[in-house]
Parts: structure tokens; C-alpha cells; sequence
């Protein structure tokens, strides 16, 4: 069990940041991948997040580990390794290291996470982390996970994710894109787990999108998982809108006092 400051010394070399190089302190997106590993979108939805001044933070959990694309399908993906809970160690680690790097205002950060990765930064949601363990941690922070929005991409719902059964700790504002023929989580039931989180304070947006899981993936060509560009651009405009609207960014980026 790591520290957080060991796992963010693991996590470190394999972040991959866009945006402003300076020293200006900054609003900043954290963008954690799904099950598969990391893949080409990420990085695009991060520089989309960049062109508008705000730094963007895509963090690969996988590579640090060890762990190549074959062993993430095969083990991950089916749930029998790295589950969201012992992820979302990741998450709060990458935070503090944020808030130790002083380039980051931390009350302007938004956390993105895509299908695993949102499964990971919800059951975070779900900690008190107010003892050594939680989130698979010796020294976990309450104060870290209190983020200015969440940001999630046809997130792994299902079980054994702790939103199913446990109410959220906090209630960030939340936008949820999902995917109406998501396989994985069944939109229906997607939905009805959101709006128990709106039941529970938090302010929650969704958009529902006619694509299948993963539809910001060029390599999906299947009959369950298939590419979207046209889903893609919509789930893209609504992270960037998302980002200005909680920023409450309303001059241009290059003007923009931070």
C-alpha cells in the first residue's frame, strides 16, 4: 500500500501534460483513461481542453505498472484485476500532486475520467477517506477529492462499482455522457444511479448519445463497439463547454486572468 506522494512518484513519468507552459497558476482537467489503456482520444479531448488556457493532465495508470495493452483487455477489462475502488488511489494521488506541483489552482479542477477511469474517480466519490486504506492508500485526504467537477464519459457502472450500493460523499457539479447502447452499463440503468446522485445533492447533467460504448475509439469497428465521430465531436463540445461553464470562463483564453 503506497502513500500518496509514492504513488504519485509512480504515476509521474507517465503523465502526459497540454496547455500554457509558464508558471502561471492555472485551472487544470485531469483526464484518466478507460480499461483498455490509453488510447489516441484521450489525448485529443486534452488538447481541446488546452486550447482554451487550462492545463490538462492525462494520466496513464497502466504503463507505470507495467502493464501493456494485452494484459489491460484480458485482466482489467474483466474486472479480475485493478478494480475502479483500488484505482481511485490513482486519482486522489495524482491530485496531490497537482496541489504539491503549485501550477494548479485547486479550487478550479475538474476530474474526466472514460469508462473505467469514471468508475474509479465515482467510487472515489464514494470514500470518506478519513482512515489508512481507503482507496488503497496509507494516508488518504478527504480534502483532495473535493473537485469543482467531474466529467464522465460512458462510465462503468455496473458491478461491482460502489456508486450501485454507496451515496456519495460529495456532490460536485457532474455531467455524464452516455452511450444509448452502452453494453457494459445498460443506459436505463445508468440513469437511474445519476439520478440518485442528483437525488443526493449533486447538480447533474447528462447527455445521451445514439453510439456504443467506447465511441470515441477509431479502432472499434464491431458490431458492439463502434467508432462515432459525430458522437465523438458532440461528447468533446460538451467537455469543452463544461470546462468554461464551472471555470466560469468568459474571455478568451488568452485573456483570461488566472
Amino acid at each position: 500500500m503506497d502513500t500518496l506522494e509514492q504513488r504519485y512518484a509512480l504515476l509521474k513519468p507517465d503523465i502526459t501534460v497540454y496547455g500554457p507552459q509558464d508558471d502561471v497558476v492555472r485551472p487544470a482537467v485531469a483526464l484518466f483513461h478507460g480499461c483498455g489503456g490509453m488510447r489516441e482520444h484521450i489525448h485529443i479531448y486534452a488538447q481541446a481542453v488546452a486550447d482554451l488556457g487550462v492545463r490538462a493532465y492525462v494520466v496513464d495508470s497502466f504503463k507505470p505498472r507495467g502493464w501493456d495493452r494485452k494484459f489491460a483487455v484480458s485482466l482489467i477489462c474483466t474486472g479480475a484485476v485493478m478494480q475502479g475502488y483500488e484505482r481511485s488511489g490513482d486519482v486522489l494521488a495524482v491530485m496531490w500532486g497537482l496541489k504539491q506541483s503549485g501550477l494548479v489552482d485547486m479550487s478550479k479542477v475538474i476530474l474526466c475520467g472514460f469508462s473505467h477511469g469514471g468508475w474509479s474517480i465515482m467510487d472515489l466519490m464514494t470514500e470518506k477517506l478519513d482512515k489508512p486504506g481507503a482507496s488503497k492508500l496509507k494516508d488518504p485526504d478527504p480534502a483532495l477529492a473535493e473537485v469543482a467537477g467531474i466529467f464522465l464519459v460512458y462510465p462503468y457502472i455496473n458491478f461491482p462499482a460502489r456508486s450501485n450500493r454507496k451515496k456519495w460523499v460529495r456532490a460536485p457539479k457532474t455531467f455524464a455522457v452516455l452511450a444509448e447502447k452502452d453494453h457494459l452499463t445498460p443506459f436505463k440503468h445508468s440513469g437511474k444511479i445519476f439520478d440518485n446522485i442528483k437525488a443526493g445533492g449533486a447538480q447533474v447533467d447528462i447527455l445521451s448519445l445514439d453510439a456504443s460504448h467506447a465511441f470515441d475509439e477509431k479502432d472499434n469497428k464491431g458490431m458492439v463497439m463502434s467508432f462515432s465521430e459525430e458522437a465523438m465531436h458532440l461528447s468533446m463540445d460538451a467537455l469543452v463547454g463544461f470546462v468554461k461553464t464551472t471555470f466560469a470562463m468568459s474571455a478568451e483564453p488568452e485573456k483570461l486572468a488566472m
